[in-house]
């Protein structure tokens, strides 16, 4: 079997969010979706003490047509929705939400994290989800760090969240095949992991430093591998927190507009009145 070779890197840029800044790698000015996944935002940040919940993160907000995934490394974010969820996710930690037909949710420091302040590092990613399960019941499910199955790495804490990988099975559900993969490693790790060729596999680095196709990927590069083989091979240069995503191709259209992910302007229409005559729920935030 042969190696995979690096189609692209992209590079993080620092985009304005509310009251927040994000990295984000993908969506960028050239590539627009890596499907089926259509963005990735890197919030790394050291926030003060002395605030309140909902002086934090994103207050209620409607979601259609795909699954925002929270990755939480450190510090800690509560999750509420219009089903009544009401969750905490801390370090090491995801939060998976399919949001289907339609939810409304918002995501705050914890009253604890709020309190004490410190550093939130974690990441979203947007998943697409094809169209015959875009309006399905909405799906809501955390993990907690220790809940997922561990794939054997020396000198790696390598954790399945989604996916078939190895002979285990992540614990998320999904609707297409996909493999999600996170990552603590020291230096000198290494490792030869086999993908599906038909999947879009990416690579990005939160911290530290891999060596992947002769190349460095440093902190904050979104590594695109192509499809010219079936082994991704990477090395740790140093200390790193990685998240590794692969995921077989929708190949449908996509319509989007702000927290909506559709295939066609119709479908956008109908889901912003929706959303307005309030068929998503109502959040009222404990």
């Amino acid at each position: 079997m042969s190696n995979r070779k690096i189609r692209r890197v992209l590079q993080t840029v620092q985009v304005p969010m509310g009251e927040m800044t994000v990295g984000q790698p993908l969506p960028s000015g050239s590539v627009q979706q890596i499907d089926p996944f259509l963005l990735l935002h890197h919030l790394h940040t050291q926030t003060p003490p002395g605030r309140k919940p909902k002086e934090t993160g994103v207050g209620p907000h409607p979601h259609r047509g795909f699954s925002p995934v929270s990755y939480i490394f450190e510090g800690e974010m509560n999750h509420q929705d219009s089903h009544g969820n009401n969750e905490m996710v801390g370090p090491g930690g995801v939060q998976w939400m399919h949001a289907g037909s339609g939810i409304t949710h918002s995501e705050r420091f914890t009253k604890k994290f709020a309190k004490e302040g410190g550093l939130l590092d974690m990441i979203q990613l947007w998943v697409n989800t094809p169209a015959k399960h875009k309006m399905e019941t909405p799906y809501y499910l955390p993990i907690k760090s220790g809940d997922f199955p561990k794939i054997e790495t020396e000198k790696a804490d390598v954790d399945l969240v989604a996916g078939d990988f190895q002979g285990k099975k992540g614990p998320a559900k999904i609707f297409s095949p996909q493999i999600h993969l996170k990552m603590e490693a020291e230096s000198g790790a290494k490792a030869d992991w086999e993908f599906p060729r038909t999947h879009n596999l990416l690579v990005f680095v939160l911290k530290g430093k891999l060596k992947i196709d002769g190349q460095e990927i440093n902190k904050g590069d979104l590594a695109w591998m192509d499809e010219s083989g079936d082994n991704l091979s990477w090395e740790c240069l140093e200390e790193a927190r990685v998240l590794i995503v692969s995921g077989q191709p929708l190949k449908e259209p996509v319509s989007t507009y702000g927290p909506f992910v559709m295939n066609t302007q119709t479908e956008i229409m109908e889901a912003l009145r929706d959303a307005q005559a309030g068929k998503m729920g109502v959040l009222i935030e404990e």
